[in-house]
């Protein structure tokens, strides 16, 4: 009987795992991206098909954890102050997608018959896009840190917050159709949505770092990943039960965390839950999808979702246009966001229990959702290829893994091509990590070992040996990367010295204040030997062109220092030009100009 009870709770995990194990290779091998791979998992093993799941509704609540841990660690990321500078992106652009749209598609929904009440919320469910998908889209693409990213999850916070109202909306519209009276607005259900975002925010900035102080000090790693994982959950349960979205609970808490020192532990520590359930939660949404109602209500399902991903992407792009975005970035904007999300679930569920809309209706609204999710990986493969070519392969490419090498070098561009070859030509034992598949597999003809990694992630550091080398050189060519590099460097293997490429004088300034152990503007040098070769086509002598070039660098130093004091403001290089230096165009290098003169 033990056995019997054993083989009941573990054969549905082997099913679920062994599904994702199966699918998610073999859609990847096909170019279709690992989602479309986690739906069709979750389908074969559902109800519609095998049936061996037949409620994947607890599934589904369990593996939505994997978004709330998802939003978690884009918090993490981003600290108050970017948040704050993003409050003209979350309130204008996001907004406004939210009101145009949602007008647009309670339309597109009375068009096709469906009374206003039900088209509105059909459509309201249909604007709120999968956080899920478009943030595992970014994430993957590297995307998270550009503008067009910044934007996107702009747009996504702004979605999760409108739940609020749409469901308050949803209670409103349930008490007019039972023929009772809408009691307005319910004051204490505000208060409490209020206090409980200033709990949060509260003990994010007083309490977190002391905790995870007190738990570091048991120096056991179960310890910070269980206490990691309270905060995440703790923060929200706190926001589901006060009115709000779990995923906004987790965000915050994350955000208030951005700053401590233990994140990017927390960090490594949370990142396996978060990819396990987010599988989990794509496996259950394929689960959900019911194939018998697809079948026998085809022609409903298929017009809503035909005419609901046409008009939402009509409002994205014109909104996207309006607010400045170009037509390749309007158009990049509809592949990632025309589709329904997992928020709509919510909405829908609460509006059949308020009778506002049928347990029918409810399903096909479920239905439309789950497959312009499924779509989504081939809408996107379809905008890669007509956007911007083909995505960029990653066939034969080397992840690091052990690697040893007595100095890391992150970047292997021109500057890192060039810096390179003096290590190696002494038979340092170098390790190479860069982000750019084609560059590795050039870098492979001319006989280097490059291997394929982000430099910005804590595990490819340890991965790529950066907690044994003596020296990180950081050779990349985007300022934010460097940044974060030094940042985790200096957090996380102190005892490595720091050589760096700056981006600018600003730049420079920025890394000298965060303590690496040498920096060097990218085209400062190369700049010198440059004006060093128009001094020497005046017949300047090289003695003359080497004590102006000195005299330059030494005074560019001095200047720089004072920066980094904080006795001059920081900037670009073109508003920090040295005072010109008395002229060493002596009378013998004039002679010596006149006798070329009469030579020639």
């Amino acid at each position: 009987m033990a056995d019997a009870g054993i083989a009941q709770t573990i054969g549905p995990a082997v099913v679920l795992l062994g599904s994702a194990v199966i699918a998610v290779p073999l859609f990847r091998k096909l170019g279709l991206g690992s989602v479309l791979g986690y739906f069709a998992g979750g389908l074969l093993v559902g109800p519609s098909i095998l049936g061996i799941f037949t409620h994947p509704d607890t599934i589904l609540h369990i593996s939505e954890l994997g978004v709330v841990m998802f939003l978690f660690l884009i918090g993490l990321e981003m600290r108050p102050h970017k948040l704050w500078a993003l409050r003209a992106q979350i309130f204008g652009l996001g907004l406004a997608q939210v009101v145009v749209c949602t007008a647009l598609l309670t339309g597109a929904g009375m068009v096709l018959g469906l009374p206003p009440v039900i088209a509105f919320i059909a459509g309201a469910g249909f604007v709120l896009s999968s956080t899920a998908v478009i943030m595992s889209v970014l994430q993957e693409r590297g995307e998270l840190a550009s503008r067009q990213g910044q934007q996107g999850v702009s747009i996504l916070l702004l979605e999760d917050l409108m739940i609020v109202p749409l469901l308050a909306i949803v209670a409103f519209l349930g008490a007019l159709s039972a023929g009772g009276e809408a009691n307005g607005i319910d004051a204490v259900s505000i208060l409490v949505a209020v206090g409980a975002l200033a709990l949060v925010i509260a003990a994010g900035h007083w309490l977190l770092d002391p905790f995870f102080a007190l738990l570091a000090r048991a120096r056991t790693t179960e310890v910070l990943t269980a206490g990691a994982l309270l905060v995440v959950l703790g923060a929200a349960l706190l926001m589901e039960v006060s009115g709000l979205s779990m995923a906004m609970g987790a965000f915050l808490a994350g955000v208030m965390l951005s700053g401590s020192s233990y994140r990017h532990q927390i960090q490594a520590d949370i990142e396996p839950f978060k990819g396990l359930l987010m599988g989990l939660f794509f496996l259950a949404v394929g689960m959900s999808l019911d194939l018998g109602l697809v079948v026998s209500e085809w022609r409903m399902i298929l017009a809503l979702l035909v005419l609901f991903v046409v008009v939402k992407a009509v409002g994205i792009y014109g909104v996207a246009r309006v607010f400045g975005a170009t037509n390749r970035q309007g158009l990049r904007r509809v592949a990632l966001f025309a589709q329904g999300g997992e928020f709509a679930f919510v909405l829908y569920s609460a509006a059949a229990s308020e009778g506002v809309i049928g347990a029918s209706e409810n399903a096909v609204f479920s239905s439309v959702i789950i497959l312009s999710m499924a779509f989504t990986p081939l809408v996107l493969l379809a905008a890669d290829r007509w956007l911007k070519g083909d995505a960029v392969s990653t066939d034969g490419v080397e992840a690091p893994e052990g690697l040893k090498g007595r100095i890391l070098m992150i970047g292997f561009g021109r500057f890192g091509q060039i810096a390179s070859q003096l290590l190696l030509a002494q038979s340092v034992n170098v390790s190479l990590i860069d982000n750019d598949p084609d560059r590795i597999r050039e870098a492979r003809k001319f006989g280097f070992t490059v291997y394929y990694g982000d430099g910005s992630r804590l595990d490819i550091l340890r991965q790529s040996g950066a907690d044994t080398a003596d020296i990180v050189m950081v050779c990349v060519d985007d300022r934010r990367a460097a940044d974060r590099i030094v940042e985790l460097v200096r957090q996380e293997f102190p005892a490595c010295r720091l050589l760096v490429r700056s981006y600018d004088r600003g730049h420079a300034i920025t890394l000298r204040k965060a303590g690496v152990d040498f920096e060097m503007r990218e085209t400062f040098e190369s700049a010198l030997a440059f004006g060093g070769a128009g001094l020497r086509a005046l017949s300047m002598t090289a003695l003359d062109v080497g004590e102006v070039t000195a005299d330059i660098r030494q005074r560019d130093a001095e200047r720089l220092e004072a920066q980094v004091q904080g006795g001059m403001q920081a900037g670009g290089d073109k508003l920090h030009v040295a005072p010109r230096p008395e002229p060493l165009i002596t009378p013998r290098s004039k002679a010596a100009r006149a006798d070329s003169r009469s030579d020639q």
